[in-house]
């Protein structure tokens, strides 16, 4: 789905005023008395969210009311993105200031989003002229890529498995000349033991995508996503209200991917490298076992404690790999925890890294970008929760304490130390609508993501 962004001229597109509750009297000065009249006869208030569209001179037309939050410190700066949905066919301009207008913009692009693939949905057809001074070829990547993220994410598994999954990365891939391998049957069991193991029960083969991109004298940037195409939990199965969204634990594949649509359309000079270990986590006889050891890449052996903690197996191979090629930024996304849902909620993810700049970068293009993130702590003390008898580490320790933080450091237990490396825990979907954000599959963390590595790297 393209961005909405017209290149027409801002005279000839209509105009959308906003108003708070205690701007409303000056802007409704400002209008012709006709069209003020009808916004008093409607009851218009500003009231945040609100839309009215009032008549021109002719008749046709001729202006837009939306109503935003009185307080800027409280308020949703993608407001603006309700618009695509309540606005009649058009081109439209914003007329004065939201409380910011390059995150207005954008929210105007990720609130045109619409999943139409089994049920038709009709685009909404409006487009916006964006304000002066924007980067609108930086907002139409990022609007491009959370549809990208968004559609991989609300696809049903039985067409987005691992194979599908893999086709999506090539035709990326492919897209912008980057070098392609991906790796399954017999050497993903010998050279990718746990990624191997967690797939191994379905009847759509586990593999591991592998792609790069950029000038190979540029700075290492690799990126890890879970790609767990649908997680039943395995033998330590999910109760059936658990698995009713697991479409959405691909979720960390379908950011990275989004991610990665980024830099590479950006051309930022960086060495790009992108892994998603593709499976699916399925019951059958060859199902792995609660209490089983395997020996991963890095040589660590590994018992299992549960195999519904499965998303941190498929990374630990992967991120092996990755510090193999001693890249300068190692990151990684995966929908892996409930305990993140209920420490931070749907909205907030938190992430991981023992880099402080890196974490206060991180930190403030997430605010910057009104993609939030929230830093938790590798507390070390923690990592003794992970000690195994008989191997060197249980995926999932008992108890039901800081779930985010411990998987955090099992992967980190795969991470070399020289290694600078980010992990988000993310959730990968809107529970509920929100403006610019429909319910179902979401980008989060990508754009904060990109913006760091733009600053870094652009």
């Amino acid at each position: 789905m393209p961005a909405p962004f017209s290149t027409a001229p801002a005279s000839s597109a209509i105009p959308i005023l906003f108003a708070t509750a205690s701007t409303w009297d000056k802007v409704a000065a400002t209008l012709p008395a006709p069209a003020r009249e009808f916004a008093t006869a409607n009851g218009f208030s500003a009231k945040p969210g609100e839309c009215l569209t009032l008549p021109g001179e002719s008749g046709k037309l001729g202006f837009v009311l939306f109503g935003l939050e009185d307080d800027a410190a409280k308020a949703d700066p993608f407001r603006a993105g309700q618009l695509p949905a309540k606005l009649p066919k058009g081109t439209y301009r914003f007329a004065n200031a939201p409380h910011d207008a390059r995150l207005a913009a954008l929210a105007f692009a990720l609130g045109s989003y619409r999943f139409g693939r089994y049920k038709k949905a009709e685009p909404y057809e409006v487009s916006l002229v964006p304000p002066e001074g924007i980067d609108t070829d930086e907002l139409a990547r990022m609007a491009d890529a959370a549809a990208l993220a968004r559609d991989l994410i609300n696809t049903p598994p039985n067409d987005m498995g691992p194979d599908e999954l893999a086709d999506t990365a090539k035709a990326l891939a492919d897209e912008f000349g980057a070098a392609w391998h991906c790796v399954g049957g017999e050497e993903l069991a010998r050279e990718f033991p746990l990624i191997h193991a967690v797939g191994m029960a379905s009847t759509r083969a586990p593999r591991l995508i592998d792609f790069s991109w950029g000038d190979a004298s540029h700075p290492k940037v690799t990126l890890v996503g879970k790609g767990v195409c649908f997680d039943t939990g395995g033998l330590d199965l999910k109760p059936s209200s658990a698995m009713l969204i697991m479409k959405k634990d691909m979720g960390g594949a379908a950011n990275v991917l989004a991610l990665a649509r980024m830099v590479m359309g950006a051309k930022l000079k960086v060495r790009l490298r992108v892994l998603i270990p593709a499976v699916e986590n399925s019951v059958a006889g060859n199902a792995f076992r609660p209490l089983d050891v395997f020996t991963s890449r890095k040589g660590l052996t590994v018992e299992i404690g549960n195999t519904d903690a499965e998303g941190r197996l498929v990374l630990a191979d992967a991120l092996t790999l990755a510090c193999e090629d001693n890249p300068d930024l190692l990151i990684d996304m995966g929908t892996l925890t409930g305990a993140a849902r209920v420490a931070l909620g749907p909205d907030l993810p938190p992430f991981y890294t023992n880099d402080e700049a890196l974490a206060a970068d991180v930190a403030r293009h997430a605010r910057q970008e009104n993609d939030p993130l929230w830093r938790l702590p590798l507390w070390q003390p923690y990592d003794a929760w992970l000690d195994s008898k008989v191997a060197d580490i249980n995926n999932a320790p008992s108890g039901g304490f800081a779930g985010s933080i411990t998987c955090a450091l099992f992967m980190q237990r795969f991470v070399t130390a020289e290694t600078r490396w980010l992990h988000a825990d993310i959730y990968g979907w809107t529970p509920s609508a929100k403006p610019a954000r429909p319910e179902g599959g979401e980008c989060q963390g990508a754009r904060a993501f990109y913006k760091l590595l733009s600053e870094r790297y652009g």
